[in-house]
């Protein structure tokens, strides 16, 4: 049979429908293809710029591949059209989502982006982005250190609640909510606004900021006013992660942007740089706004974001960063909280007063975990001597997540002086995390990994291998313990944490 339609349909056009009825023709009927240069008007930045889509497609049966260029990203994709309808998928879409879905009518592709919908019509000359000029990377050097962040940093960050939403007011609220609630007084003392503030750049090159915040000298100045500090975001791109103009080629310029107006703390964003550059250049790049922020004249915390490629850790502080990313994304959810802190491990080394290890912001409190599994998120930044950069709504609250995040106790682990970072050991369904203190005492976090409430037994010797114990207090209970016979043991919910400090006899 399927012999007898594929010779009629090389004779009868009529059979394409026949053929597309049976599942033997991909593709879309009549003819069409997606295959081709398309232009889709987007959306509009908060800064008034345009940022249309452009694609480049070709398809090869029921595959389609090519490109989406939008005004900060160049995306590889490929996918599937079945009848009409495709779906594209790139390497850098979370979540196995398809980042462009559409639909093939007529000459147009009716297309979806998350929740945006628009018509893409056949590209014409000079619709395509124009190619950014390559600019060439400064010869390697080491940055001297700033003298800033001899504890890890800690303060609050607007994107894993807000993202492209934040605005002055919503800042100005916050500041007030953490001053209220005391998480000011506990040391939460950055308020780091992230991607979006950006504006368009003068005839001068100088970089404002959008219509979100109107005038970023005075809320920095409200900041200051209640005993804070201020912290902003940028690229080394010329565009970055929500496609706003980045510092490529403006970095002295920039920093000195900052420095008037009395920025405490830089997030620079790798994102658009991958546009025009690999990993090779990520070193020199991160080291020119390095440089720059120390020709700035203000002390300014240098935070780098590149998501743990191109060994950070190892050269981080030598392009005077005062932290760095070792890990993706972080998303609101026990997998991704486990990934990220485990890849920790190999990174130990080079934690230490001034430079410290980033395994992204907290996610307590945004609801798509458990206070017990918050306890151990907690837990567990504390014990590797991580950035505590609260990522919530701190307006709102429950009792249990001001708790966790304002547990003094647990925070005095996180601010150690002596700045070590702890190491993972597994057995079972257990991991074990300890880590040295300044006294001479160490912190010791038992985590529950199973589906299930288990006992688990800390053994002195294994803790405090050369002395006795003293005293012990479990940090969530704020209560002491007693170690019996050389051990201690106690009941882990599952996905929670033990979290002991032990102290040695003299």
């Amino acid at each position: 049979m399927t012999k007898a339609i594929l010779r009629l349909a090389a004779t009868n056009c009529g059979a394409c429908l026949l053929l597309m009825a049976c599942g033997l023709l991909a593709g879309p009927a009549f003819g069409q293809t997606v295959a081709g240069k398309w232009f889709a008007p987007w959306r509009v930045l908060d800064n008034g710029e345009n940022d249309p889509m452009y694609l480049d497609l070709s398809q090869t049966g029921s595959e389609v591949t090519g490109t989406v260029t939008t005004i900060g990203h160049i995306r590889q994709v490929k996918g599937a059209i079945k009848g009409n309808h495709f779906e594209l998928f790139s390497d850098s879409t979370r979540d196995n989502k398809p980042l462009v879905v559409g639909d093939l009518v007529s000459n147009q592709l009716h297309l979806t982006r998350d929740t945006d919908r628009m018509v893409a019509v056949p590209a014409k000359p000079g619709d395509e982005y124009p190619v950014y000029e390559r600019i060439s990377t400064p010869a390697l050097h080491d940055v001297p250190y700033n003298g800033l962040a001899k504890t890890p940093p800690m303060g609050w960050n607007d994107w894993n609640e807000f993202q492209s939403k934040i605005d002055d007011k919503t800042v100005r609220e916050v500041v007030d909510a953490m001053v209220a609630n005391g998480m000011r007084d506990a040391g939460y003392i950055y308020v780091n606004i992230d991607d979006t503030w950006e504006g368009v750049r003068d005839p001068q090159g100088n970089l404002g900021p959008n219509r979100k915040f109107p005038d970023m000298k005075a809320l920095v100045d409200y900041v200051h006013s209640k005993g804070m500090k201020f912290g902003i975001y940028s690229s080394p791109g010329p565009r970055t992660c929500a496609e706003y103009p980045g510092s490529y080629g403006y970095e002295e310029q920039d920093a000195k942007t900052y420095a008037q107006w009395g920025i405490d703390y830089l997030k620079y964003d790798w994102c658009g740089a991958r546009m025009i550059y690999g990993h090779d250049s990520l070193r020199p790049l991160y080291q020119k706004m390095g440089d720059a922020l120390l020709k700035s004249g203000r002390p300014i915390v240098y935070s780098l974001c590149e998501y743990g490629v191109g060994d950070v850790d190892v050269w981080g502080a030598q392009v005077g960063g005062n932290l760095w990313r070792t890990t993706g994304d972080i998303s609101d959810n026990w997998a991704s909280m486990i990934s990220n802190i485990e890849k920790q491990a190999h990174t130990a080394p080079y934690a230490g007063p001034g430079h410290w290890n980033d395994p992204d912001m907290l996610e307590i409190g945004n609801g798509k975990m458990t206070d017990e599994e918050y306890r151990t998120h907690m837990s567990l930044w504390a014990l590797t001597a991580a950035p505590l950069i609260a990522g919530n709504d701190i307006r709102n609250m429950t009792p249990a997540i001001k708790e966790i995040l304002m547990n003094h106790e647990v925070i005095a682990i996180d601010q150690d002086v002596l700045g070590k970072q702890a190491m993972p050991v597994k057995s079972g369904d257990f991991e074990t995390w300890i880590k040295p203190l300044a006294d001479g005492s160490v912190a010791v976090g038992v985590v529950n990994l199973s589906a299930s409430e288990s006992m688990a037994t800390i053994r002195a010797s294994e803790v405090l291998p050369d002395a006795e114990v003293k005293s012990a207090r479990d940090l969530w209970a704020h209560a002491n313990v007693r170690f019996r016979d050389g051990a201690y043991t106690a009941r882990i919910p599952s996905h929670g944490v033990l979290l002991l400090r032990v102290t040695a006899k003299k």
